[in-house]
């Protein structure tokens, strides 16, 4: 496939600096560009690579100023990244064989409702009483189990697994390994020491346009409901415990843990290897270092927290400071207590 500079800036509202005419039929790293390829610049830490990518055309901000001479033809845009997302979705849309139809062998329940233009691989499984939507893709050796809903446009990547009664949006995409509605962690010890099950009865409900990374968990509710609520991004390798609430548009990289009752806000940020102990609440907007560990709510929107246990951004770079600083100081103490010693013997 090929496309003109002058079509692709026309998709991203973009303004041409250089040769509309140029052809496009690839999209590369700016590192790595090379003649007819489309590559962006929006870090500025890369800058230095557009004075000598090889790409053709570059996508950069409108506030983007040059030092050097560029050879390639730049796109102008408001938000580079967010332009190339665009792009990078439209790429994959028409490079993407549009799979319909029905693989064999797979089972489908008499009585599921399946939509239009729906595409079931092989070897999967849609229990009793499920409902399929339009135009959704369920990939080879899903599990879809009773009475669970699928809305439009959804994507499940094989070997997705979707327990009983769980409920999935519309516009979202579960990776590989994905399993929705296993039962929640709960456990009653008994006097003899040992444990006994607590039946998780409720569900997981998946508001609209929630991805999720391969081989993430998202278990059931004891009662009631596990929620991500709409624009809730989740990365790889997540726990989410039973009848946790995680707010919408909030993203949680890899690796981090959501103990159970939590509630997460709306616009929050968690980095990778994060753990979140139950029954917190954590305000909208709140950003989270990596490897934290949260042991109280949080109830200040808008800040950012990091330590285990964690607490405020700059008072934990402050207390940070002073930690490195723990040997020399301990050193000062010494020397003091031996002075103070020989004054206390004078």
């Amino acid at each position: 496939m090929e496309f003109t500079v002058r079509q692709i800036a026309h998709l991203l509202g973009g303004e041409i600096k250089g040769n509309p005419d140029l052809l496009i039929s690839s999209i590369a790293k700016i590192q790595e560009g090379f003649e007819g390829a489309i590559s962006f610049l929006s870090n500025p830490k890369y800058e230095t690579y557009i004075y000598e990518t090889q790409a053709s055309a570059v996508v950069v901000s409108k506030k983007f100023e040059a030092k050097k001479e560029i050879s390639a033809t730049l796109i102008l845009v408001e938000d580079p990244y967010t332009a190339i997302s665009s792009l990078l979705d439209e790429y994959n849309r028409m490079r993407k064989v549009q799979k319909t139809g029905i693989e064999q062998p797979c089972f489908i329940s008499p009585n599921a409702q399946i939509g239009e233009n729906v595409y079931v691989g092989a070897f999967s499984y849609i229990g009793q009483n499920a409902r399929i939507g339009n135009n959704v893709k369920i990939y080879p050796q899903c599990y879809i189990g009773d009475h669970v809903s699928i809305d439009d446009d959804s994507i499940l990547y094989a070997g997705v697994k979707i327990y009983a009664h769980s409920q999935i949006g519309k516009g979202c995409t579960l990776h590989s390994g994905v399993v929705i509605g296993s039962d929640g962690f709960g456990f009653a010890p008994q006097n003899d020491g040992t444990y006994k099950n607590v039946p998780q009865v409720g569900n997981v409900i998946l508001e609209d346009n929630v991805d999720i990374g391969a081989n993430t968990v998202v278990d059931c509710a004891t009662l009631g409901s596990t929620v991500i609520e709409k624009g809730v991004k989740l990365d790889n390798l997540i726990q989410i415990a039973h009848n946790v609430r995680i707010g919408e548009n909030t993203v949680i990289a890899a690796q981090t843990g959501i103990s159970g009752s939590s509630v997460i806000g709306k616009n929050c940020i968690i980095a990778g290897q994060v753990g979140i102990v139950g029954h917190l609440n954590i305000a909208n907007r709140t950003m989270i270092a990596a490897q934290s560990g949260v042991t109280k709510d949080t109830k200040k929107e808008g800040i950012a927290i990091q330590g285990a246990p964690a607490f405020e951004h700059k008072e934990s770079l402050k207390a940070y400071a002073v930690y490195k600083r723990l040997p020399e100081l301990q050193k000062k103490i010494d020397q003091i207590e031996e002075k103070i010693t020989e004054l206390t013997k004078k």
